[in-house]
């Protein structure tokens, strides 16, 4: 117990040593009882290491711990409550995505004295970013709901994320491992998204999406020829090889049952349903009021959030086909008799004369736009 102490002790300084002073104890509040008694119930301890998985079209980041025999079980699922841009890497200063890739955060890195509650910075560009020249920094996961590049997730979530990664860290975990994906790596996803520009990158990201399935543990990366390598026992990669190939066929298998290609295209990022459904209004738009701020903070450009993102159908070039687009609307269009359960979309039939344009994802303007200018030095690169 001694020990363990020193060890929180210790990382507390370091922590103020490399943030500046220290002006709160924010960081220092316990993990909730009710988080605690589920880590009980699945045999895991607050000391056992963490690993993080985000996913932006889903809306999510998943907390997983290692257990005595080595393998990765879920913790728990936490609900974004803000990501900007689009679904795609981040590629230079100023474009408001959001990271993808395999990254690495240290208790150097953990931030007790964010301007956003509290924030931990995800380590971009890390190696693989810089071999493909791109620009940025800052990258944070964070409270309140604003974004300009970061995952924002609330206060009260961070404040427990936060938590949970301080004592993996007072237990002697070095780092953990961030995943950050387009959407969960499913063959239905992939399917669905297969003439994207981004499709050979995302597949790139499911070599490590898939060894982690496999093995329950966090692989090996580097980066080699331009791309992330991934390594780990022998017998695990040929399983990963083996599930890459049933991915495959199961892709096209659906490609061959009719399932569309598409592009979503967002106004500006998105949320997950369960806080569209919370800040909805009567009239489809996304009522940020006073109450709304003092639960979630600020709520950066509601506007782009308000129609949900647009399903664009690709012909066989990759192109947008004409006259035919939907949109995924999150906000108060719910079908009678009952909300829209989380994560469930309506998709609504948005004919068009000619194909949708593409939003750049350069601000202009809308609320919240203050407080994305005043940080963005900080956050959001």
């Amino acid at each position: 117990m001694i020990k363990r102490i020193a060890l929180a002790a210790s990382l507390t300084l370091a922590l103020a040593a490399c943030q500046g002073e220290n002006r709160s104890t924010r960081h220092l509040a316990p993990i909730p009882p009710a988080t605690m008694a589920l880590m009980a119930s699945k045999g895991m301890s607050q000391s056992d290491p963490i690993l993080m998985r985000a996913y932006k079209k889903e809306s999510e980041i998943e907390v997983w711990k290692r257990g005595s025999d080595g393998r990765y079980a879920l913790l728990k699922t936490y609900p974004m409550c803000r990501w900007s841009g689009q679904l795609g890497p981040k590629t230079r200063e100023g474009d408001r995505q959001a990271p993808e890739g395999f990254y690495t955060v240290t208790p150097a890195q953990m931030n007790p004295n964010s301007s956003f509650h509290l924030s931990f910075d995800l380590g971009y560009p890390n190696a693989y970013d810089r071999a493909h020249g791109r620009t940025g920094a800052h990258l944070m996961v964070h409270g309140s709901c604003s974004s300009s590049g970061c995952f924002a997730m609330t206060d009260d979530a961070i404040s427990e994320v936060y938590a949970l990664a301080r004592e993996s860290f007072a237990s002697g975990q070095r780092s953990f491992q961030f995943q950050s994906y387009p959407f969960r790596m499913t063959a239905e996803n992939l399917a669905k998204h297969r003439l994207d520009p981004n499709i050979a990158f995302w597949r790139n990201l499911k070599e490590g999406s898939d060894y982690f399935e496999v093995a329950k543990d966090e692989p090996q990366v580097s980066v080699a020829s331009g791309q992330y390598a991934f390594s780990g026992d022998a017998l695990i990669m040929a399983a990963v090889a083996q599930k890459r190939q049933d991915d495959d066929r199961q892709v096209a298998a659906l490609a061959a049952k009719g399932v569309q290609p598409i592009r979503l295209v967002y106004g500006d990022g998105g949320q997950h349903q369960s806080f569209r459904q919370a800040l909805s209004g009567n009239d489809g738009s996304l009522a940020v009021d006073v109450s709304a701020r003092n639960r979630l903070g600020d709520v950066s450009r509601p506007e782009a959030l308000a129609s949900g993102p647009q399903e664009v159908v690709l012909a066989a070039n990759g192109k947008p086909r004409q006259g035919v687009s939907s949109t995924l609307a999150y906000t108060s269009q719910k079908p009678q008799g009952g909300r829209v359960p989380a994560g469930e979309p309506i998709r609504q039939t948005a004919p068009a004369a000619t194909a949708a344009p593409v939003p750049t994802t350069q601000a202009s303007g809308g609320d919240g736009r203050s407080v994305l200018e005043r940080f963005r030095g900080l956050f959001g690169g």
